[in-house]
């Protein structure tokens, strides 16, 4: 069997992996093996706060509702029973935008919403 020599796809390998931890400190860019750890642990927080941004998101949005709604008299919790039970189809995000940039419309909505709650 012949002797297979690897200094070709390791220094490949090594090369890659170099790439992704540039803009890291240190032996953490320079040395294969710190460069190495830093780069699966990158991998790892990045992986884990791609699913942690979508919480953090609903988080300000309900934030944002639940501000905007408090100045109209309103709960959060009370507002989107209302919202719900109206059939009114707006998701949070839409609902944060309307509270921060349009507020007549976010106003509109939270009368309409409260108005067909007390008629029911």
């Amino acid at each position: 069997m012949p002797r297979v020599k690897r200094g070709v796809p390791a220094h490949k390998k090594h090369k890659k992996l170099l790439q992704l931890a540039e803009g890291h400190r240190g032996t953490r860019k320079r040395l294969f093996r710190p460069a190495h750890e830093s780069v699966m642990r990158s991998l790892a927080y990045m992986y884990r706060d791609r699913r942690n941004r979508k919480r953090d998101m609903r988080q300000l949005w309900i934030v944002r509702i639940n501000a905007a709604a408090r100045m109209r008299g309103v709960s959060y919790s009370r507002l989107m029973h209302a919202i719900h039970t109206a059939n009114i189809d707006i998701d949070r995000k839409m609902l944060a935008e309307m509270a921060v940039h349009d507020e007549a419309a976010f106003t509109a909505l939270v009368e309409q919403a409260l108005n067909s709650i007390a008629q029911a």
